[in-house]
């Protein structure tokens, strides 16, 4: 096994995933929730993202989510804690965010996990927790 390889409980091998797959999460996180309106490049026009709450459809959807929740968390940053890490067309990441509320501060744990298809993120579910 290479140092950047490890084994999944299934013993199938995941390795860091493409560095295509790789550059298009990184690109998710430091660009697109940074606020840059890049949802259209990143994304499929039959992109579906899975939030605790609901699923959104699309980019323009998904543009819009990412601009509500920058307004509601001001000054809203993303470090990627543990990977991106993948296995075929999925990658997966734990991230720390922090940004500030009308309230103080905020600070949130998540993960990601995106399925990608013809350079495109086609699928993404997350979850996330305060503190």
């Amino acid at each position: 096994m290479r140092q950047h390889e490890l084994v999944t409980r299934h013993g199938r091998t995941a390795t860091r995933g493409s560095e295509g797959h790789r550059a298009l999460y990184l690109r998710w996180i430091n660009e697109l929730w940074a606020g840059e309106p890049i949802a259209r490049e990143l994304v499929s026009a039959d992109f579906v993202g899975h939030w605790p709450t609901r699923d959104i459809h699309g980019p323009d959807e998904l543009q819009a989510l990412v601009d509500d929740t920058r307004r509601e968390l001001r000054e809203l940053m993303f470090v990627v804690d543990v990977g991106p890490f993948g296995d075929g067309d999925l990658m997966a990441a734990r991230w720390i965010s922090t940004g500030s509320t009308k309230r103080g501060p905020a600070r949130f744990t998540g993960n990601d996990i995106v399925r990608v298809a013809d350079g495109r993120i086609v699928e993404y579910w997350t979850g996330a927790t305060p503190g």
